[in-house]
This record gives structure tokens, C-alpha cells and sequence, in this order.
């Protein structure tokens, strides 16, 4: 009882104080069941940049702390979960804040893909490369209908990391993984269901969020210890793999990023970008 009190208190800390700090998350935890919302809520659509990344992080890294028993990751855009990451942190960017950057994206993806307690994304919306890759790393996705999900960076002509990849396969497969990765294949609801990309398909997001706490009631009766020991065999050696790889990580996106071909291929893009805009 006394453990329980205590970390009522500590969720109740943080969110006082996660409250008056973040910007573009917000998280909310059900006081009978332990169980935290994270919003995301960086307009348009939740570009991941190093602020957004870095509010994803903290809050990961405070749940952690006050011993969590779920969370359910959201977004409360209207059409979009995660557009993945914003392109501008990588167009003609400042090498120290590149650096942060990605270095805030790799902490963010090891402590929610090794988070100790159970996740589920409900993908209220379409999720495109970053956006795909914050649902792989939980452990259960729920889709709203008639969006796309997939790691689609060749499309756009960019290489997704080893760790993007690994991700990718651990849930789908690598036959899979490999056909969906080479063409950048965005998978409609029913698509990415087919191939086990998602888990549920849902009408909208309350639907959505409902059968994400009735996954989470699940571990309800199940020691949460054993549980996260069972999680972390699991997944260990993605994340020792990535962590061990994670300097070589950086310094091929550093690289690739100051590359001027790349540099030249991202401004041809904003500049499509633009003169979409300009139609519309």
C-alpha cells in the first residue's frame, strides 16, 4: 500500500511539473490503473524535431522513474499521428544542434523501445517514417481506418537507419520489411493489418484509446517485474545492438546530412514542397 501511495505521488509530481514545462506534449495518467497518455501536440502534424523529441524523451524518462504500469502514446492532430521527422532540423543545419538532434532521437527510441512497462500507439492518423517508427517501438499499435503507416524514406530519397530497419523487421518480418523498406511502401490500414504492422483497426480514437486500456488490463494480475525482465530478454539485443552502434549511428547521419547531394536533393524537395503550398 505504502509503494502504492508513493507512486501516485510521484506521477502526480510530474505531471505538475511536466505540466508547466512541456510545450508540445501532454501527459495524463489514470489514477487507478497507473496508466499515462502521452499526447503529441506539436502543430501541424507533429514534425519531430528536437524540441518535440526532446519533451518525448524527458516524459519517458520521468514515467520511468514513477513507476508506470502502461502507457497509451497518441496524437491530437485531426489526420496525422507523426509526419515523421521535421526535414528543416536537417536542411543547411547548424552542426551542434544536428548533433543534439538525432542523438535525442536515438535516447528517445532506446528508452520506449525498452521502456519497463507495456506500450500501445493509438495511431489516430497517417504515420510516415518517424511517425512509424515511434509506433514499432511500442509493444501494441491500434489504427484509425483509412490512414497509411511505413517507413518510407526511400520515397523521399533518404536511407533509414539500421535501427529504423531492425524495427521494422522485428514486427513484420524480414522478407517483409525488406520489400516494404526498398520501395517505401505506405501501407493503408487494412494493408499494414494484413502483415501485422498493426494490431487492431478502429473507427476513431476514442475506439482507439478504449481497447488500448484493454490491452493494458491485461498485465493487470501479472507481476510487473517478471513482466519487464521478460521484455527486456526480448528486446535486449536490438537495443545493445543500437547502443553499441549508436557513435558509428551518429557520425554516418552527421555525414550524410552535411552531404551536399543531400543538401541539394532537400532544398529541390522544400521547394516542391512550396509550390504544392502555393496551389492549394
Amino acid at each position: 500500500m505504502a509503494l502504492k501511495v508513493l507512486n501516485k505521488a510521484r506521477i502526480s509530481s510530474f505531471i505538475r511539473k511536466f505540466s508547466s514545462e512541456a510545450k508540445f506534449v501532454s501527459v495524463n495518467v489514470d489514477d487507478k490503473s497507473g496508466v499515462a497518455t502521452l499526447t503529441l501536440q506539436r502543430p501541424p502534424v507533429n514534425s519531430l524535431n528536437l524540441d518535440l523529441l526532446g519533451e518525448i524523451s524527458s516524459s519517458l524518462t520521468e514515467l520511468e522513474k514513477s513507476k508506470c504500469r502502461g502507457l497509451i502514446l497518441t496524437s491530437n492532430a485531426k489526420t496525422v499521428f507523426s509526419a515523421g521527422l521535421d526535414l528543416m532540423e536537417i536542411y543547411k543545419p547548424n552542426a551542434d544542434r544536428l548533433k543534439n538532434f538525432w542523438t535525442t532521437l536515438q535516447d528517445t527510441w532506446i528508452k520506449l523501445y525498452g521502456s519497463s512497462y507495456p506500450t500501445v500507439a493509438v495511431i489516430n492518423g497517417h504515420a510516415p517514417a518517424g511517425g512509424c517508427l515511434l509506433s514499432l517501438s511500442c509493444e501494441y499499435r491500434i489504427m484509425v481506418k483509412n490512414y497509411t503507416i511505413g517507413l518510407n524514406e526511400t520515397q523521399l530519397g533518404l536511407v533509414a537507419p539500421k535501427w529504423f530497419i531492425v524495427s521494422m523487421k522485428n514486427v513484420v518480418g524480414q522478407r517483409r520489411a525488406e520489400i516494404a523498406l526498398t520501395t517505401g511502401h505506405l501501407f493503408k490500414t487494412d494493408e499494414a493489418a494484413s502483415i501485422g504492422l498493426i494490431d487492431e483497426i478502429v473507427e476513431n480514437k476514442e475506439e482507439g484509446i478504449a481497447r488500448a486500456e484493454k490491452f493494458l488490463s491485461k498485465f493487470k494480475n501479472i507481476q510487473p517485474e517478471a513482466r519487464k525482465i521478460t521484455k527486456q530478454h526480448v528486446r535486449e539485443d536490438t537495443i545493445k545492438n543500437m547502443i553499441k552502434d549508436r557513435e558509428n549511428d551518429l557520425n554516418s547521419f552527421m555525414q550524410y546530412a552535411q552531404d551536399p547531394k543531400t543538401q541539394n536533393y532537400l532544398e529541390k524537395y522544400m521547394e516542391s514542397l512550396k509550390a504544392k503550398s502555393s496551389k492549394n
